[in-house]
């Protein structure tokens, strides 16, 4: 008989579980696609990434802009100090032979107000000596005090009688200097104290006190009054012509009796006459060194015995404008031709002491400007410099500094100035290259840099 299909077999059942399978199984196949949708989130996704990139594009822009264009630092100047040297030290000639002293006034600005201590030191003391017709000064000076003149008067006219002209005859026999003076000759005070301070008339200087003061005697007394007044306790007067060696002063009197001699109108105006210029008679003046290194003045005197006098007064132009007054006296010289001789040493030797010194040049160097970037110049002197001094005295200099500008070569960028005494000199700082700005690069690496 043959078979049949039994749904309950073993092959039938695994058609129907093989069935069932394929209708549980979840459907794989792709859905179907949304074109609209896909384009949306394609927009959305271009337009979030075009919007990060302008973010990124604007911040980097920004920054290059700003790096490009921000200020930077100004260059920083490195200085040092110009330390001039001072000029050499002046070699001042003291005379040898004698006692002697100096002063000089107007020269605070180069010596200091303390230093004539140091720098004029008397030679050979400070002792009362003979100061022979040094006398006819102090003389000149008493006789003025009583009959007083003013610069370049006459005076009153004085004439001389048989007395005056015994004076003559008495001075020629002690070998003084003397003058004619005749019976019943006349002149004026001032012509009389010409023959007494020019050609040192010791005639003319007894007669002329005499007609002061009608006595020698009154003539003394005056005159310690007037030295006592001055403030020359050191000086003695015994007689008006500087012929007795018992007339006598110090150096440090001296020295004030020259200035207050010279500050007289009438005794400086006829001290520094080179001859008399009085009317019928001649002579030189006996200080010879009128004229000769700045010497205006004042009176010599010599004894035989107590050797060769000279109080001076002169004048040492060293600068335009600023003048030496000096007041020097030299005692007991060997001759009338070595003081001069000595006294010109001196004074020359003071004169030499001043100087002018080259304290800079163009283009020294005194520092630089430098940048962070590198960049660099250096700060030079613009012209040559120069002060004029006394001696070694010290120099200083100061200097300032201004910011840099356009940075360029030539530009000023401060000052340096030489002190010496009162003499300044004021020298410009320039750049002595160009200071090159920092490149792109180095502005995009260094933004902390960058103000």
């Amino acid at each position: 008989m043959a078979a049949q299909y039994d749904p309950s077999d073993g092959v039938g059942q695994l058609t129907e579980l093989m069935r069932a399978d394929r209708t549980d199984r979840v459907d794989d196949t792709p859905p179907p696609v949304d074109r609209v949708a896909r384009r949306r989130r394609r927009r959305r996704r271009a337009i979030t990434t075009a919007a990060v990139f302008l973010v990124v594009a604007a911040t980097v822009g920004g920054y290059v802009g700003w790096a490009l264009n921000a200020p930077v630092g100004a260059p920083t100047a490195s200085t040092s100090l110009p330390d001039p040297a001072p000029g050499p030290a002046a070699a001042i000639a003291l005379p040898p032979d004698g006692v002697s002293a100096i002063e000089v006034s107007g020269g605070d600005d180069y010596f200091g107000p303390d230093a004539a201590a140091t720098l004029w030191p008397a030679v050979g003391g400070d002792d009362p000596r003979p100061i022979a017709s040094i006398t006819k000064l102090i003389t000149a000076l008493v006789i003025l005090d009583k009959k007083p003149l003013a610069a370049s008067e006459a005076g009153p006219t004085l004439t001389f009688d048989k007395a005056d002209h015994a004076l003559y005859d008495k001075y020629y026999v002690l070998g003084a200097s003397i003058a004619a003076m005749p019976t019943g000759s006349s002149m004026s005070q001032h012509d009389a104290l010409e023959m007494m301070l020019v050609v040192s008339a010791c005639n003319y200087a007894e007669a002329v006190a005499e007609w002061a003061f009608g006595s020698q005697d009154a003539f003394l007394s005056a005159t310690k009054r007037w030295l006592a007044a001055n403030g020359l306790t050191h000086t003695r007067i015994v007689e008006s012509s500087g012929i007795d060696p018992r007339n006598t002063s110090t150096p440090s009197d001296l020295i004030a009796l020259g200035k207050i001699a010279m500050a007289n109108p009438v005794v400086a105006e006829i001290a520094r006459l080179p001859r008399l210029d009085v009317p019928g008679h001649t002579g030189g003046n006996t200080n010879t060194l009128l004229g000769t290194a700045g010497v205006v003045g004042l009176k010599t005197g010599t004894l035989e015995a107590t050797g060769a006098n000279l109080l001076y007064s002169a004048r040492l132009e060293v600068r335009i404008g600023h003048p030496l007054e000096i007041t020097g006296v030299v005692l007991g010289g060997f001759s009338r031709d070595t003081v001069d001789r000595d006294v010109t040493a001196l004074l020359s030797s003071i004169s030499d002491g001043f100087h002018t010194v080259r304290v800079g040049g163009k283009g020294d160097v005194v520092g630089t400007y430098s940048t962070p970037w590198g960049a660099s110049a250096q700060l030079v002197l613009a012209s040559d410099s120069t002060v004029y001094t006394w001696s070694d005295t010290p120099i200083t200099a100061t200097m300032t500094t201004t910011d840099v500008k356009s940075g360029r070569s030539g530009e000023v960028v401060g000052s340096v100035t030489y002190t010496a005494g009162d003499s300044t000199d004021t020298v410009q700082l320039v750049l002595d290259a160009d200071i090159e700005p920092p490149d792109a690069w180095w502005r995009l690496t260094h933004p902390t840099q960058l103000g």
